[in-house]
């Protein structure tokens, strides 16, 4: 008699990964492998990754992955837009959240901590690429920086009456201040907790900030 196996080789470390109840509808399946993907990524960097190590992951056959996502990648840009997607739109929320100035640097400052603290490690894929000599991932990680700069600009411009380029500078620098205190302190600040960390780096850039005068 013919096995009842999976057709997928029959493994049951891929059995036992595979979600039960048959085939998922396209848009789980995505979502699954990019789940999948993010892992593999974050552990591995994508030189190191993978496609094998992915569908393993996935519990399906490369031809399944392959007919999500052409490539590696692909699937790495998939993944880059979505944790860009979502470190942005934190950014958003977090200067919508208040309209005293200084609650916004603090608000600001843990929504990067909040991404980079978070357990998926997807923070990686934005901020410790191994892959920025390639022009379209450098293009999406670039986008974090200016498109999360574009809105702190233009409450410094709404707020101190600065110029645009003025603006734009000052944005920048907070931006940089965020994300490169958020991966020190991750993985080298020891004891400092969450908390205690963004206290202290908003802490100095409101000092700094608050120095221009507001405008009417």
């Amino acid at each position: 008699m013919a096995s009842t196996t999976s057709r997928v080789g029959g493994d049951p470390a891929v059995d036992a990964a595979r979600p039960r109840g048959g085939r998922l509808p396209r848009r789980e399946r995505r979502a699954q492998l990019l789940d999948s993907a993010l892992g593999v990524f974050v552990e591995h960097g994508y030189h190191a990754a993978a496609m094998d190590d992915i569908a393993e992951r996935a519990g399906v056959s490369k031809p399944v992955l392959y007919q999500h996502f052409p490539g590696k990648l692909d699937l790495y840009l998939a993944l880059l837009d979505s944790s860009c997607d979502a470190v942005i739109e934190n950014c958003r929320v977090a200067l919508e959240s208040t309209h005293d100035n200084k609650q916004r640097v603090a608000a600001a400052m843990g929504a990067f901590y909040d991404y980079v603290g978070a357990e998926t490690g997807a923070f990686r894929l934005v901020f410790e690429s191994d892959l920025t000599n390639e022009p379209a991932v450098r293009q999406h990680v670039e986008r974090v920086t200016t498109e999360c700069a574009a809105m702190i600009a233009g409450v410094i411009h709404d707020d101190t009456g600065l110029p645009d380029e003025a603006s734009r500078l000052l944005s920048v620098s907070l931006v940089g201040m965020a994300q490169v205190s958020a991966r020190y302190w991750l993985q080298e600040a020891g004891t400092l907790d969450r908390e205690q960390a963004v206290a202290l780096v908003s802490g100095l850039a409101w000092r700094g900030i608050r120095g221009y005068p507001l405008t009417d």
